[in-house]
């Protein structure tokens, strides 16, 4: 029976609470949020903060501003270490007046998997786009599938080209499952 994988969101309900982009010790934005989704581990960050943007149920699974980063409770961050040591880089971060421990997950792996033809819908940038420099890459993909031929083992990755897509592992799904994780979402992929 051939490795499923899904594609790890945060729930998107009325009531949770909404985290913004990290800031450093200074309160600043990090410069570029992009790079906490590259698919490579990153050099020491400083302390980081996370602002909640909007009240409410505080959440174990939450992603920053935009999706760039995952940010889990320590509970869940010890089942990504667990499962997958490898390919989880865990950045401590702030959480303003939350006493438990969250930490950001940095995914140091990126896997040329996509599957244009199975996906719903691939679009590339093209010249016409305006950005010559991204010519050839991603622009958009909708209903996203993956050839799991070209996964391996891995249980944590970013997929190559559009760094949108985290993606796990069934084993690490049903860890997260077993967990009673709030906050996740999964689409299989």
């Amino acid at each position: 029976m051939p490795n499923r994988y899904f594609k790890l969101a945060q729930v998107m309900e009325s009531g949770n609470w909404t985290l913004g982009d990290p800031v450093d010790e200074t309160g600043q934005e990090v410069e570029d949020p992009y790079v906490f989704r590259s698919g490579r581990a990153l050099p020491p960050q400083g302390r980081l903060s996370i602002p909640i943007e909007e009240p409410g149920r505080r959440l174990e699974f939450s992603t920053t501003a935009l999706g760039m980063a995952p940010v889990v409770h320590v509970r869940v961050a010890e089942l990504f270490a667990e499962l997958s040591p490898d390919t989880v880089q865990l950045l401590p971060v702030g959480i303003q007046e939350m006493p438990d421990q969250y930490l950001l997950v940095v995914v140091t792996r990126l896997i040329r998997c996509i599957d244009d033809e199975a996906s719903d819908e691939v679009l590339y940038w093209k010249l016409k786009d305006g950005q010559p420099e991204r010519v050839g890459e991603y622009r958009s993909v909708i209903g996203m599938r993956i050839d799991t031929s070209k996964v391996g083992d891995a249980k944590v990755f970013r997929t190559w080209g559009w760094d949108l897509g985290l993606i796990i592992s069934e084993e690490l799904k049903l860890a997260l499952e077993r967990a009673h994780v709030i906050g996740v979402r999964f689409t299989e992929v």
